[in-house]
């Protein structure tokens, strides 16, 4: 008997559907599967890419500008959602404000707590480490935090969120397009120099931002991606939102004398941004050495915040407004030096305490008014010609340079928003004093400070993953001969005669590891020992699973052997393996060959 429940075209539609979809995900894996070997034949669609990379990050730098607004008009009640600006905040909003905010984030910290264990990668991270790999998730949380910390007043600004969400939005879209490595970390800069240019209107600084932080060399190839992404995402920006830049007219130039000054700021900014890096760090120490519930931290850093938001609202949120209203007023030295020690002070509380944010534009707002300070001091000593606004422009970008790290980038800005070559020159000139500086004295930029607290050397973005990926456990040979270390000579010849094995791992009747024994010097004529335990060589040096291949040659080295037993852990002592330098260093040749290859092919 015929069914008349459903048509007969239903059944016939649903299998023709279920083909489609079948169809669509051959073609989709199909895709995946040809486009990595397109990019590596034709660099038109890297760069194709790099311009949808684009697109995505000026929409998230769009997004959160309009995000970070509406928090701060709602909160704050200002006039467009100027906070740092504003001629009035209503006293009792500037405290309570904050404090709401670090309970919030000292609750999400809690909830966070208990769902993760390892702490967010970075973009910087990413590509020194993990081949340019970031958890989208992770991003996610970090840029609700960021814009929760930002928009309740803390003193930090959205550029950590900008970069990770297009950095983040690059490495997700290359990861589903199974894209290699170097390719990754190429698109990578590319979300991050397209947040960057969104945010400040400046394709250039945003495509040095990538080439000096975040991909940490600079080739021919990747310029025209890193380019094209920065272009695409100031496009986006333009069109949805107001960007966060500032325009200054200089038509003048600056004489050889002038220079002396240059060089002063560059010393000064460096002094400033070393203090400051310094006082998160000294912040961090004592927060954690408190008694303070980690949960409540975040609180009381907004209340700190907040009491010195009475004194002057430049120290709340990132300080863009500030430094408008800044840059174009004339403040007494006191004000200046107040300022600048409030809002230092304030920056390095929000992030001690455990907000999330970037200094980027808070240092760009404290070398400003450090460039004015100086100026002063310098017209009374010693008289002074050049605006002072185009010394704070000076201080801005050196104090930036000694921050993050970036001379050229931090040029390219004052190049994009001033159109001075002379300017530009000038301001080049302090950042790399600033950076020349900060290395000597210092060593660090504020990222990697913050990982070489955390135990990580790491210097800079350069792709130094691929070392640690090049482990001992990877490396070593699990086939290995083990014998009871109390084995009389005569039992072990027997048991290992000559040419049956190279080396034998000797273990005690617990089954640790004991030595390594040389089966020939084992025969040798001259060798009279009651057991082989007397001719176990190295059984203090072992290595272990996870070393990488930088920590394996070390060890190599200082034992001077050419052979070492890899074991489980140094209690257990568990032998896993073996391994031998000789074959460790081909491993580390072979893999460097391979990474050259596709730098030469980048």
């Amino acid at each position: 008997m015929t069914d008349l429940s459903e048509p007969p075209s239903l059944p016939i539609a649903r299998g023709r559907l279920e083909r489609l979809r079948r169809t669509g995900r051959v073609r989709y894996l199909r895709f995946r599967r040809s486009f990595p070997r397109l990019i590596r034949t034709d660099e038109v669609w890297l760069v194709l890419l790099a311009g949808v990379v684009g697109i995505g990050a000026g929409l998230i730098v769009a997004t959160m500008i309009a995000i970070s607004r509406i928090l701060h008009l709602l909160l704050f009640a200002t006039y467009s959602g100027d906070v740092s600006g504003a001629a009035y905040v209503d006293p009792l909003r500037i405290v309570a404000v904050p404090v709401i905010g670090g309970a919030i984030i000292g609750l999400l910290g809690v909830v966070l707590s208990r769902r993760r264990r390892t702490a967010i990668v970075d973009p910087v991270e990413a590509n020194a480490l993990h081949g340019g790999r970031l958890s989208i998730k992770d991003s996610l949380i970090l840029i609700v935090q960021t814009l929760i910390s930002n928009g309740f007043g803390a003193s930090v600004g959205l550029e950590a969120g900008y970069t990770q969400g297009g950095a983040a939005f690059a490495s997700g879209l290359a990861r589903a397009l199974r894209i290699r490595r170097a390719d990754m970390r190429t698109l990578v800069g590319c979300g991050a120099a397209g947040a960057i240019a969104a945010a400040f209107n400046a394709p250039l600084t945003g495509a040095f931002y990538a080439f000096e932080l975040i991909i940490a060399s600079y080739t021919i190839s990747a310029l025209a991606p890193v380019i094209v992404a920065s272009i695409c995402a100031v496009a986006v920006a333009r069109v949805l939102t107001t960007p966060l830049s500032f325009e200054i007219g200089f038509a003048g130039s600056l004489s050889a004398s002038n220079y002396v000054l240059v060089i002063v700021i560059g010393i000064a900014a460096a002094g400033l941004g070393i203090l400051i890096m310094r006082g998160v760090a000294f912040t961090e120490t004592l927060f954690r050495a408190s008694r303070i519930p980690t949960w409540l931290r975040p609180a009381i850093g907004g209340a700190l915040v907040g009491i010195m938001g009475l004194i002057t609202p430049t120290v709340l949120s990132s300080g863009h407004s500030a430094l408008h209203v800044g840059l174009d007023a004339t403040f007494p030295p006191l004000i200046l030096l107040m300022m600048i020690v409030l809002k230092s002070l304030a920056s390095a509380v929000s992030i001690g305490s455990g907000f999330r944010g970037g200094l980027f534009f808070a240092s760009l707002f404290l070398g400003a008014m450090l460039g004015k300070l100086v100026a002063w001091v310098w017209v009374v000593s010693f008289g002074l010609q050049t605006p002072p606004l185009i010394i704070a422009v000076i201080g801005m970008s050196a104090l930036a340079t000694a921050v993050l790290g970036g001379p050229l980038t931090m040029s390219f800005l004052a190049l994009e928003t001033t159109g001075s070559l002379p300017l530009t020159i000038a301001v080049l000139t302090a950042s790399v004093v600033s950076s020349i500086t900060v290395r000597r004295l210092f060593g660090y930029s504020f990222t990697t400070w913050r990982f070489h607290l955390r135990g990580e050397a790491i210097r800079s973005a350069a792709d130094i993953g691929w070392i640690r990926e090049l482990s001992v456990g990877r490396m070593m040979r699990r086939e290995v001969r083990t014998a009871p270390s109390n084995l009389t000579l005569a039992e072990f010849r027997r048991k290992f005669p000559l040419g049956s094995n190279q080396r034998v791992v000797l273990v005690d009747e617990t089954g640790r590891y004991a030595g390594i024994v040389l089966v020939a010097h084992a025969h040798g004529p001259e060798i009279d020992v009651e057991t082989v335990a007397d001719l176990a060589l190295n059984p203090k040096d072992v290595l272990l699973p996870q070393m990488n291949i930088k920590q394996a040659a070390s060890l190599f080295e200082t034992s001077r052997s050419e052979e070492l037993a890899v074991v489980d852990d140094r209690d257990k002592l568990r032998v896993l393996g073996i391994l031998t330098e000789q074959y460790a260093l081909r491993c580390y040749n072979a893999e460097l060959d391979s990474r050259s290859r596709d730098s030469a092919e980048v």
